[in-house]
């Protein structure tokens, strides 16, 4: 179904895509795609959410830390994540699939970050911290997503994890 559901979004509006097309597609009858989803809204739910754990996953190896390193690769995990091939959608819809994409990356970010502060901070100072550390690399990631910097994503994710662990002067800002 999710495969039937990505070769879909390259034909047409997600507007216009029915059960009846995904069913089609994937070669199922109706009960079996509702016996999974109540809508097409839930599949993308589903896929969005899935894509945003396997990239965080992929980047750090399922090792869960607050170090340079750790959030480099958090960076270039949620640039992975924006600019998947399968993500990519039609114009029309990007309306609905980008804040989607945004609400499902920043909460498996806020798990992991969470997580790797559990020992460091306490529930106070994570629930300060968390959010703002979650926002900063976001933030970053998706400015390289969306073309608003020359930079590479590699040279994001360096400023930026620099950034997160050490605050703005510890960013080097005169190397390349």
């Amino acid at each position: 179904m999710i495969n039937a559901f990505v070769n879909l979004v390259n034909e047409k509006d997600f507007e216009k895509i029915t059960i009846a097309d995904l069913t089609k597609g994937a070669k199922v009858n109706r009960a079996t795609f509702y016996a999974h989803f109540n809508d097409k809204y839930e599949l993308l739910d589903y896929i969005l959410g899935d894509s945003a754990s396997a990239a965080i996953e992929n980047r750090t190896e399922g090792e869960v830390k607050f170090d340079q390193d750790r959030i480099f690769q958090l960076v270039l995990a949620l640039c992975d994540f924006y600019r998947q091939p399968n993500i990519q959608c039609r114009s029309s819809y990007v309306g609905l699939v980008v804040p989607q994409m945004k609400d499902k990356i920043l909460n498996e970010l806020k798990a992991f970050l969470s997580q790797s502060l559990e020992h460091s901070y306490t529930k106070d100072e994570k629930n300060i911290f968390v959010p703002i550390f979650a926002q900063a690399i976001h933030e970053g990631a998706l400015q390289w997503a969306v073309g608003n910097t020359d930079m590479t994503k590699e040279e994001v994710a360096r400023r930026v994890s620099l950034f997160v662990i050490g605050g703005f002067q510890s960013s080097d800002r005169t190397s390349s």
